[in-house]
């Protein structure tokens, strides 16, 4: 399992084990994680599942696709730096103690 610790708006911390190979958003929906809407069930259609990425991270995650780059410009209150798509990150041992923090809404 993959240990990834999501921050929800109101500051309240969930530890949850994620399994490798599933997403990030798989593992918050799955953990019922406050705030992960993902309307689009992860089909990267939508930007329900946007959080921001703890700045010491972000380099240890893949790159941002164009598609996902494009979702996210309808993310409420994007920073360029740190967000991305749940649905577009899956779990793996590289990113065990991955912290994500909430946005206080999605779309």
């Amino acid at each position: 399992m993959v240990k990834i610790l999501y921050i929800e708006a109101d500051g309240t911390e969930r530890s949850v084990d994620v399994t490798p190979d599933l997403t990030l958003m798989e593992g918050a929906r799955d953990a019922q994680v406050r705030g992960i809407a993902a309307e689009c069930g992860g089909a990267c259609a939508c930007s329900t599942c946007h959080v921001y990425i703890a700045p010491s991270w972000i380099d240890k995650l893949p790159a941002v696709s164009a598609h996902e780059r494009d979702m996210l410009e309808f993310a409420w209150e994007p920073d360029p730096s740190r967000s991305r798509l749940t649905c577009q990150i899956r779990a793996s041992e590289l990113l065990d103690g991955l912290v994500v923090h909430v946005p206080r809404q999605q779309i």
